[in-house]
């Protein structure tokens, strides 16, 4: 777990130190060249820079234990920084599109290989950052860093459309094509709506984990036949489980035979939570409700 929590952080500042050498890069050869997707797509980094910090600090906080105000610890913090990551998509991608239809308003400018080549830059870094980000996030299942993945993964969208709309800007300039040397500024228009598509499901994804949503129904029936498998359990009255960052909790409710005793019974809430917890990923609690069962299949909850 340890080792883990140092790769997360490692991928966070490789993140937040990518972004800001990107966010130089892309403004500078933009306002050079004058370069409507190169200048978006900066701004776009220059959130990503903010996003960045913000997904480290709320992993740092989520690794906290719980505490006396905070008993079930602070898991959704890293939530809280998801949403945050996908409020400045929304905005950068409003920014984008904005300022892209607005170049089209415009006599088109010059696209030069120095633009390209900046853009195809963008594209490989940030390509690598995202699987590198996401496999990292996975492993230690951070809402956060996860986030902070897809963020990535919008750049690779942005800096795609940039290197086509560019090189088409470039073939129009070469053959005098008219339409062809507004690539630039349709390229971030394109941009603009797939970052804000990203943003829109990364905000409902957070939105669901404060909202409590239950978890995938997979991964539920896995928890009720591992529940199932404890001989003394007769019946399952009620399971919930939900997602608080970067683990789960379980809440179970159960029948089992009236006649036992209290220390029977105790163990046997002992033997569902460590099954639980050690066959199903990530479940940092097991809360568990014991109802009387009899073989009319009564009982008194």
């Amino acid at each position: 777990m340890e080792a883990t929590n140092k790769q997360s952080a490692f991928a966070i500042w490789i993140s937040l130190i990518s972004n800001i050498i990107l966010t130089a890069l892309k403004l500078i050869v933009g306002l050079l060249f004058n370069s409507q997707v190169l200048i978006a797509d900066g701004v776009h980094n220059a959130g990503d820079v903010f996003a960045s910090a913000a997904a480290l600090i709320s992993m740092v906080i989520s690794k906290r234990p719980p505490d006396k105000d905070h008993p079930y610890g602070h898991g959704k913090a890293e939530v809280i920084g998801a949403g945050f990551i996908a409020i400045i998509l929304v905005l950068a991608a409003v920014y984008m599109g904005y300022h892209s239809v607005m170049a089209l308003m415009e006599p088109p400018h010059t696209a030069t290989l120095l633009v390209l080549g900046t853009a195809a830059i963008s594209l490989v870094w940030k390509q690598w950052l995202y699987i590198y980000t996401m496999r990292i996030g996975k492993k230690a299942n951070s809402s956060g860093l996860i986030a902070t993945a897809y963020d990535h993964l919008a750049d690779v969208y942005a800096s795609l459309a940039a290197v086509i709309g560019i090189a088409l800007a470039m073939l129009g300039d070469h053959y005098n094509i008219q339409i062809l040397k507004y690539g630039d500024p349709v390229a971030g228009i394109i941009v603009a709506y797939f970052v804000l598509k990203l943003a829109i499901h990364m905000g409902r994804s957070s939105i669901d984990v404060l909202m409590e949503k239950n978890i995938d129904e997979d991964r539920m029936e896995e928890i009720m036949q591992l529940v199932q498998s404890i001989p003394e359990v007769k019946r399952i009255d009620r399971i919930r489980a939900r997602e608080h960052g970067h683990y789960m909790i379980v809440d179970v409710r159960v029948g089992i035979p009236a006649e036992l005793s209290v220390q029977e019974g105790h163990d046997i809430s002992r033997k569902i939570k460590q099954v639980i917890m050690d066959e199903v990923p990530n479940v940092e609690e097991v809360l568990i409700h014991l109802n009387p069962w009899y073989k009319d299949h009564k009982s008194a909850e």
